[in-house]
């Protein structure tokens, strides 16, 4: 019911208000699933990420940009609905958020509503909870994005293999396939973007290009792991005593014991990396692919480009892996826009954003109205001139009550328990020294914590991502 009336919402917007896109631009949508900031554009230098350098150096890119929420559903959740997790109580994975938002108009929703022809593929909203109806056209999910390579069949019957003598370390999957770029399922969902890129449109279009990798497993193709041989992989820079200062409630989310203790015990550390950066390097060749074919479409001078990923990723900072922490490894991922008329080439912002400020500064660049009840604020300003004043930090939440404030300078935590973390990033960029409990930064950490949200609303299922994703029930999709 809540679907169908969702449906006839939007197609009533759509009799009404067509007329109004005449002339407005495009949007190029691009979402990256589990991309931390480790792209060379923003100083790393062990990665290749030619595609992303590029296409970063067109527009605006932000060098501190942060994510909603460390975990696929509830960043996503937030982003398209424009509410943050602590407003519509979608925290984890196993949380369904279509009830919950009911007909809350989303992005595509809302450009649909505004004449636009809606269209995607991939990982847009998690998989688990596509919601079809809010799109024009949506590429059908017929193979299974998170395991399309490791020992599974391909719509065409092809089995993909392997050399690797194993399947990575514990739950940290990684291996190099005998396969092409076009036997993974990031090329079918370009292919499929790219073909519609260069159809005649009667509307101006939102197209949204959701690529998985690098999602785990990091199963690519074999001349990505060839890119790093292991002998020259460097690993993060650690600290050994780092969670010595870190309260109860973090060591929690961190699980030392989990992951990190199961790499170091195997000797394969380097490996992981390596699986990571093979996977970084092939979604960064996805992209280059989507972009060559953009750059050869009719609209192209038209099209805004907005490209960001859910969240970041831990390798071992703070004895953590995956992301599920509010430290800036899990929270800060890439994160930029090249918009026709509004952007110049080059352009580099150094402000804090999150990505609830994704929704607003769309409708505003395409001159579409943003729903009441949307919560960030558009971040236009910093498009037409990214050294302008923004005095907004970033907020993140990671289940019930757990939030993380950044500002160029600090980053507080406070867990819901009252457990605390505040890193002074100007001279302590690894968050290795937790200040919390010297009473000199007492006023500091009021003055930030007015920033963190007035509501919580209970939700989700209180677990800390143990698994990434619930278990694949049948009949629904496997969730990513």
């Amino acid at each position: 019911m809540v679907r169908m009336a969702a449906v006839c919402l939007a197609g009533v917007f759509l009799q009404t208000t067509s007329v109004l896109a005449a002339g407005k631009p495009n949007v190029l949508f691009i979402a990256i699933d589990d991309l931390r900031d480790w792209v060379h554009y923003l100083g790393y230098q062990q990665v290749k990420t030619p595609n992303l350098d590029k296409l970063a150096a067109r527009g605006v890119y932000f060098t501190r940009s942060y994510c909603a929420s460390p975990v696929c559903n509830p960043s996503r959740t937030a982003l398209l609905s424009g509410m943050r997790a602590s407003t519509t109580g979608v925290y984890d994975n196993g949380t369904d958020w279509r009830p919950i938002l009911g007909n809350t108009v989303t992005i595509p929703m809302q450009f649909r509503a505004n004449g636009y022809y809606v269209a995607g593929a991939g990982k847009i909203y998690h998989e688990s909870y596509r919601r079809d109806a809010d799109w024009n056209e949506y590429l059908p999910q017929d193979a299974d994005p998170d395991d399309p390579e490791g020992g599974g069949k391909k719509k065409n019957g092809k089995k993909i293999t392997s050399d690797a003598p194993n399947d990575g370390v514990g739950g940290i999957k990684f291996k190099p396939l005998n396969c092409e770029d076009k036997d993974m399922v990031d090329y079918g969902t370009v292919t499929y973007c790219l073909n519609q890129l260069n159809k005649k449109h009667d509307q101006p279009f939102f197209l949204a290009c959701g690529l998985h990798k690098p999602h785990m497993p990091w199963d690519v193709p074999k001349k990505y792991y060839d890119m790093y041989p292991l002998e020259n992989v460097q690993l993060p820079e650690v600290f050994s005593g780092d969670l010595d200062d870190v309260p109860p409630a973090g060591i929690k989310m961190a699980k030392p014991w989990g992951d990190h203790a199961n790499i170091v015990k195997s000797g394969r550390w380097k490996d992981a990396v390596q699986g990571y950066l093979a996977a970084i390097s092939f979604c960064d060749a996805m992209v280059g692919r989507l972009i060559d074919g953009f750059d050869k479409c009719p609209n192209k001078d038209n099209t805004i480009i907005c490209l960001w990923s859910d969240h970041g990723w831990h390798l071992g900072e703070k004895e953590h892996w995956r992301k599920f922490a509010l430290w800036e490894e899990a929270t800060r991922a890439p994160f930029m826009f090249v918009a026709p008329g509004v952007t110049k080439p080059g352009g580099v912002c150094e402000r804090t954003v999150d990505y609830m400020s994704i929704y607003p500064t769309l409708c505003d660049l395409c001159g579409i109205p943003t729903p009441a009840h949307v919560q960030g604020p558009s971040i236009r300003s910093l498009l037409v001139d990214p050294k302008s004043a923004w005095d907004k930090p970033a907020l993140t939440t990671y289940l019930f009550n757990n939030h993380a404030v950044r500002t160029e300078q600090w980053r507080y935590i406070r867990y819901a328990n009252g457990d605390e973390e505040l890193y002074d990033h100007n001279v302590d960029r690894l968050e290795w020294t937790n200040l919390a409990n010297k009473p000199e930064y007492t006023q500091l950490k009021a003055d930030l914590g007015k920033y963190m949200p007035k509501e919580n609303k209970p939700g989700g299922k209180g677990d800390q991502g143990e698994d990434d994703a619930p278990k694949k029930k049948k009949g629904k999709n496997k969730a990513d």
